[in-house]
């Protein structure tokens, strides 16, 4: 008698996951039969990935997963993913809007083809859609029933425009935390919205993606659905038991003969090929500027303007041995530019509580302080004195630094060129918290207060103040 011997193929589970709490059920069951009237079939781990991804919370039957971060190398099948929760978005659970992001356009583009191609090719949902907008900048598909999904292309430091009740960041390596800052916000105010990262594995330079895999590999995230195909660290790039490990789709639709071409082909570039057809992350680039010299420097000016308007002055300390204070202020000049200035930084925090007064008694603004950071153990003492202080959550203040970053990376600050500060902003890093993410006082190499000092003054600029004496740094 013949012996049958089954055809080898990736792993259907990944090496990593996260999945979860207080799962009820699951709608996956009818996103998939939705999928295949309109011809998608899917794998088996691209049905589990569905069935978590799309499961709802015992408390609230909303979803159980706000962040969704299935991480897969190239060409195993992830947009087959997106393709099926996309069509159910728009067609069973009747989501209002959503909005797919990719880096490049054209990724976006080709996603957007083929979601027409599916829709099209189904007599039964291509009779709901009222129109396709095919426009570059404005492809969107809208149903009759009100639903749009909405394909974009994300530009540099932005993340405005990607906001929706679902959010598919596609490409997440790309993804900056300017993108993240303006983004979250946005969220709060959706009724059960939902956040999906897809991606290979992370690039040295992806602070976002890699704080995904971080909170998805720690087990911490009780809202997230995380899945990681990948090889351990230490695999051999001819390893073709690894190859299986972090490619769920060889051996379906990707041959080991391909693999072997590719890898011939990527011989002279081993890290690249671990990245993306093992799913070893590079290592983050924690000394990677997030402002670069040149985008900083292109913001000088030489002299100062006078700030007629929206004046904003801010105090920060540096942490556990207090070893600098600084002032900033923001603000409009003459000519509407929004400004920043350090006008005082000096050693230590015994001259800061008069420096205030005197700033207070001068222009009658109230000073900025992150309420649980170093220097929010000064208010007492301020508040004493008769200065008014504005105390700053740490939420509001990860968000003011992603509208910093936007800010920055658009080119649209003005600053005198203050050598501690250009320093500040060369060295700063960025730590996650909640949602968002913040100057890192610790981790950053050098003194970065006047830079926490700079974004707490500029996330409360009032365009439309009136005007009155103006400040100068002399």
């Amino acid at each position: 008698m013949r012996s049958q011997v089954a055809e080898r193929i990736g792993s259907q589970r990944p090496a990593h996951r996260l999945l979860p709490g207080d799962v009820v059920t699951s709608a996956a069951p009818d996103v998939i039969e939705l999928a295949e009237t309109a011809g998608l079939f899917l794998d088996d781990w691209q049905r589990w990935v569905l069935h978590w991804a799309c499961a709802e919370s015992v408390q609230d039957e909303k979803w159980a997963a706000f962040e969704v971060a299935p991480l897969v190398s190239r060409q195993n099948g992830k947009g087959s993913i997106l393709e099926a929760r996309q069509l159910a978005g728009l067609f069973y659970f009747h989501e209002p809007f959503a909005v797919h992001s990719a880096h490049e356009f054209k990724t976006a583009h080709e996603h957007f083809l083929r979601m027409i191609n599916l829709i099209e090719g189904c007599p039964d949902l291509d009779r709901q859609v009222f129109k396709v907008r095919r426009g570059a900048g404005e492809q969107a598909i809208e149903l009759k029933s009100g639903e749009r999904l909405r394909f974009i292309a994300r530009s540099t430091g932005s993340g405005r425009g990607m906001t929706g009740d679902v959010v598919y960041l596609d490409e997440a390596f790309a993804l900056t935390p300017s993108m993240m800052g303006a983004l979250m916000p946005t969220l709060s105010a959706v009724p059960n919205p939902q956040i999906w990262y897809t991606s290979s594995a992370p690039r040295k330079e992806s602070e976002v993606l890699h704080n995904v895999r971080a909170r998805g590999r720690s087990g911490e995230s009780s809202r997230m659905f995380f899945a990681e195909w990948c090889a351990d660290d230490d695999t051999d790039i001819g390893d073709v038991d690894g190859w299986y490990q972090a490619n769920p789709a060889l051996g379906i639709r990707i041959s080991e003969e391909y693999v072997r071409s590719e890898l011939d082909a990527m011989l002279a570039m081993p890290d690249e090929f671990r990245r993306e057809r093992l799913g070893i992350p590079e290592q983050l680039d924690v000394n990677r500027s997030i402002i670069s010299a040149d985008q900083w420097e292109a913001m000088t000016v030489p002299t100062s303007s006078p700030i007629v308007s929206g004046q904003s002055f801010a105090l920060d300390v540096s942490p556990t041995d207090r070893a600098w204070s600084s002032f900033a202020v923001a603000g409009r000049t003459v000519d509407g530019a929004i400004q920043l200035e350090v006008f005082d930084r000096r050693p230590g925090t015994s001259w800061v509580v008069e420096r205030a007064v005197k700033l207070f008694a001068d222009h009658g603004r109230p000073l900025r302080v992150e309420k649980g950071g170093p220097a929010g153990s000064l208010v007492p003492l301020l508040e004493q004195a008769g200065v008014v202080v504005d105390q700053v959550s740490t939420a509001d203040l990860a968000r003011a630094t992603g509208q910093f970053i936007d800010a920055a990376l658009g080119g649209n600050l003005r600053h005198l060129g203050d050598p501690y500060l250009r320093t500040a902003v060369a060295s700063a890093v960025l730590r996650h918290t909640g949602d968002a993410d913040l100057w890192s006082r610790r981790s950053s190499r050098v003194d970065i207060t006047p830079l926490v000092a700079c974004t707490l003054a500029f996330s409360t600029l009032e365009p439309d103040a009136p005007a009155d004496e103006g400040f100068y740094v002399y």
